[in-house]
């Protein structure tokens, strides 16, 4: 048996792997083998791992809001004050590079998985959770320290949610109306004008 070290940089290796399949992919079309060949190991090595294909997709997509959260944890630990923070972390979550497109994609066939199954609803329910609850304690943070108005900071980070992945949506779709660079436009305009003191 591999040293932990081993075990963990591998399983890291497939988990990476299986995101980039599920976002050129999809989910229905993910099968094993290519995740195996995308991570440059045996299908033997994907199955010691995940058991079943239903193990590593959630799996993966656990991995992939983690990953996500780990590239934050320096905008979280900011000594900038919340509303900047806040501002910053909306920044950071646009589809705006290779990875966090992918990641993107990868949160796209979550959601449109668990229209299907309530496994990885409850799945999108725990790991969509936690993102709600890092944006809804900064707008709290923003509020405790003056730079935002008061109101529920659930409900404002449901709003402010609510708009950016409709937005960002719409920008992996490459619309022509809606450009990266308007959306940024627009979510700062909402935190300025409907967020901020």
């Amino acid at each position: 048996m591999p040293r932990p070290s081993v075990e963990a940089e591998r399983r890291y290796q497939i988990l990476t792997a299986a995101c980039e399949v599920i976002a050129t992919l999809g989910v229905p079309d993910l099968r094993l083998s290519d995740v195996a060949k995308t991570a440059g190991v045996s299908s033997g090595t994907v199955h010691y791992y995940f058991d079943t294909k239903k193990d590593l997709i959630n799996a993966a997509f656990e991995f992939n809001l983690t990953e996500s959260l780990s590239r934050r944890r320096e905008l979280l630990s900011s000594t900038k004050n919340h509303l900047a923070i806040l501002n910053d972390l909306v920044d950071s979550y646009l589809p705006k590079d290779a990875h966090s497109q992918r990641a993107w994609k990868v949160w796209l066939a979550l959601w449109t998985e668990a229209t299907r199954d309530p496994t990885l609803r409850a799945v999108n329910e725990k790991l969509y959770g936690q993102w709600r609850k890092v944006i809804s304690d900064v707008i709290r943070g923003a509020q405790q320290d003056g730079t935002a108005r008061r109101g529920n900071p659930v409900t404002q980070a449901n709003i402010l949610i609510g708009m950016l992945d409709g937005l960002a949506v719409q920008v992996l779709l490459e619309s022509e109306a809606v450009t990266l660079a308007s959306v940024r436009r627009t979510i700062r305009a909402f935190i300025r004008d409907f967020i901020a003191q």
